[in-house]
């Protein structure tokens, strides 16, 4: 899509306030929205499809990570593949959760968090509790170190041992900045990392498929399906920690859902296109507004409004449900083929859960190629990673803090560089607090803690600001609660558990 052109800072003096048609609800905590039409969408077409989705392209490339790369082959090898239900529950959650967010940011064109940040009590105290959210789940930098073990391995060809910490935690350092260097360069951050998705899933996606179609027997491939249904199945005695971490990182995970209506907003989903962007440090200056534009409800807005749905739709369940889905599929596929089942996994080699076994029976080339698909899985998620946290802080201080944009003089990257540059001291120092597998699971069971502060909050954000043509059925709202709740229970089950 083109960079929007439609920007428009002028706000309202007075709200109107009621549900009938052509009537714009109450604002909330924050100043009120402009006023503006509705963009028309691109016509549907296949072509148009590719050019207009991305924000469920770039939540799949972090969502293929972690979750699917490191959870879920490590519960496989321990527990058996009848616990793979919970991604199948996890995924269809999370698309309802995904699809209610970006309801609000197409309606306003602001980021979901915004719109927390209009409810009581106001921008100041949820600006602090997500950001703290933010910062618990995602301020560990684990995918860097994780994927650092993998390049680590290719260096010393050789599984990392506990004597080569310094050589992994260099490493880490290295990706750490790459992820850095490309948020930097280009016109606009998101069309950067939504291009770096579209390649590293290409070649992650062949390197598997390649795998589990040649590699991988019938037995192995029943066994993973019959998983994906076994509905209630739970490991008796099983760690709560890995399963809570599991099920929170099976897609993407807590903040980072809310972070897809962040990138929506800057690719220009629906009302996105009239506000601005934020551009990267060497592209032009982009005005971004502080907060959003809605539209009056008519005939000719809700025609667009569904066509803009068709392709929020296609970014949700085509791209994001199916391909993550898929991806914990083929992960799963090569930990039940190739590592004996019972294996727990720990340590610097964790990157080497697959690498090895498959190199046993394949030849040693298969090693290396596991092991650099390894890498590629982690780096794009830390990528992703990077980029949300801190552009969700940048988007909770340009929106809220009147003095954070006198400070950086209307343009926000000011901000966000600034954000970026606090986030890379911090990263650096926490590579050596943790090994690789442990940062990531604290980041996994805070995510599902933040399941349920962002799918209620939701839920109250659409009733008091949406009209009500525009509000969710009520049956969505009831699989957005569920969702607070199946992710809650992980969370006080693993507290009941170490109590």
């Amino acid at each position: 899509m083109r960079a929007p052109t439609a920007y428009n800072p002028v706000f309202m003096s007075t709200p109107t306030v009621g549900a009938g048609s052509g009537s714009i609800p109450r604002h909330g905590l924050l100043p009120p929205w402009g006023v503006t039409d509705l963009p028309a969408p691109p016509p549907f077409t296949v072509r148009n499809v590719f050019r207009t989705i991305g924000p469920g392209v770039i939540g799949l490339g972090i969502a293929i990570g972690s979750g699917e790369w490191l959870l879920g082959p490590a519960i496989v090898a321990r527990y058996g593949p009848t616990v793979l239900w919970v991604t199948t529950v996890s995924v269809l959650l999370q698309v309802f959760l995904n699809i209610e967010m970006a309801r609000y940011t197409m309606y306003t064109g602001e980021p979901i968090i915004t719109g927390y940040m209009r409810t009581w009590p106001g921008p100041g105290f949820w600006s602090w509790v997500y950001g703290v959210l933010t910062f618990l789940q995602i301020g560990w930098p684990g995918w860097a170190l994780a994927s650092a073990t993998a390049s680590a391995a290719i260096l010393l060809a050789r599984v990392p041992g506990a004597a080569d910490a310094g050589l992994v935690k260099l490493v880490g350092y290295v990706t750490f900045g790459i992820c850095v260097l490309i948020l930097t360069v280009g016109r606009k951050i998101e069309r950067n990392l939504e291009f770096a998705m579209w390649i590293l899933m290409t070649a992650v996606f062949g390197y598997l498929l390649m795998i589990d179609l040649t590699m991988v027997s019938a037995e192995s491939w029943s066994a993973i399906l019959k998983g994906f249904v076994s509905f209630g199945a739970l490991p008796s005695g099983g760690d709560w920690l890995l399963l809570g971490g599991f099920a929170a990182y099976s897609g993407l995970g807590g903040m980072s859902n809310a972070f897809i209506t962040n990138w929506m907003r800057d690719k220009g989903f629906g009302m996105g296109a009239t506000v601005g962007y934020i551009p990267s440090a060497t592209g032009a200056h982009v005005p971004l507004s502080a907060h959003g534009n809605v539209f009056a409800v008519d005939a000719r807005s809700r025609e667009r409004w569904n066509s803009w749905f068709r392709y929020l739709n296609v970014d949700q369940w085509l791209i994001f449900a199916i391909g993550s889905v898929a991806g914990m599929m083929l992960t799963t596929l090569m930990s039940l083929e190739f590592i004996p089942h019972g294996t727990q996994v720990s340590g610097w080699a964790v990157a080497d859960l697959q690498a090895s076994n498959i190199a046993v029976r394949h030849g040693a080339i298969f090693w290396y190629l596991t092991l650099m698909t390894g890498f590629w899985v982690l780096f794009k998620t830390q990528l992703g990673n990077s980029d949300g946290l801190v552009r969700s802080v940048t988007d909770m201080l340009w929106s809220g803090s009147i003095a954070a944009r006198g400070w950086c003089r209307g343009d926000v990257r000011k901000i966000y560089y600034t954000v970026m540059t606090v986030f890379i001291v911090w990263g650096c120092i926490a590579l050596n607090l943790a090994q690789p597998l442990t940062l990531v699971v604290i980041g996994a069971n805070v995510a599902g803690l933040n399941f349920v502060f962002v799918s209620l909050h939701t839920i109250v954000v659409n009733r008091k600001f949406l009209p009500v043509e525009l509000r969710p059925p009520i049956w969505r709202e009831i699989l957005v609660a569920f969702g607070a709740v199946f992710f809650g229970g992980f969370v006080l089950v693993l507290i009941a558990s170490r109590l």
